[in-house]
């Protein structure tokens, strides 16, 4: 098979992620997956636009009462720079640098954890200091059902990359790999442009009621 042929820098193809059949079929596969993943956030987005002002008393905390930009803005930075460092990450797999590959994605895995560790920080604080929980309100429910349903893909993400990376550590780069960690890195792409999303208008919008 091609994917096992042996390659050095010279041989390696410009586009490894699109060299053969399979990987074609990787793509079309995964851009069907995306569809659907769209469809789906936009559906939890209108849902959250819907009842986001929906809350059992006047004196209930709202948006504005209870979010925090500054802890929303440093986990946004996370993110988008772990989407950064991913593009360094293909950038060394179409080098064929799979130890640099590695670094960054191990950096990409890194952003990541911190972002979700930041979000779990954010939802514990929402629940003991305002009493913001998944049943307080339509409100809490929408948001915890919005962001969490985020922070679950991010969560999912980390686990595909750090999957790949384990168990493609000895075997290096090949024509059956690379198109595994370029799709990754897209999906990783993907949960950063639907984190632009949230923060634009469930924590920006929501700051201005």
């Amino acid at each position: 098979m091609q994917a096992e042929e042996k390659f050095t820098y010279e041989t390696w193809p410009a586009e490894p992620e699109k060299a053969t059949l399979e990987a074609k079929n990787k793509f079309l596969g995964f851009w069907f997956f995306l569809g659907g993943e769209t469809v789906l956030f936009a559906t939890l987005f209108a849902t959250y636009l819907a009842l986001k002002d929906k809350v059992p008393s006047a004196d209930h905390a709202l948006a504005k009462d209870i979010f925090e930009i500054p802890l929303a803005f440093a986990a946004t930075m996370l993110l988008l720079t772990s989407s950064l460092t991913s593009v360094y990450a293909m950038y060394h797999m179409k080098n064929f640098n799979f130890k640099k590959m590695q670094l960054w994605l191990g950096l990409t895995v890194a952003l990541g954890g911190a972002f979700l560790a930041l979000e779990i920080y954010e939802f514990n604080h929402y629940v003991h200091a305002f009493g913001h929980t998944f049943t307080s309100s339509a409100f809490g429910s929408a948001f915890y059902t919005l962001v969490g349903f985020h922070g679950a893909h991010v969560a999912f993400g980390l686990a595909w990359i750090i999957t790949l990376m384990v168990r493609n550590s000895k075997r290096g780069l090949n024509l059956y790999n690379a198109p595994k960690f370029y799709v990754a890195s897209l999906y990783w792409h993907f949960i950063d442009v639907v984190w632009v999303f949230i923060f634009t208008v469930v924590y920006l919008m929501g700051m201005v009621g």
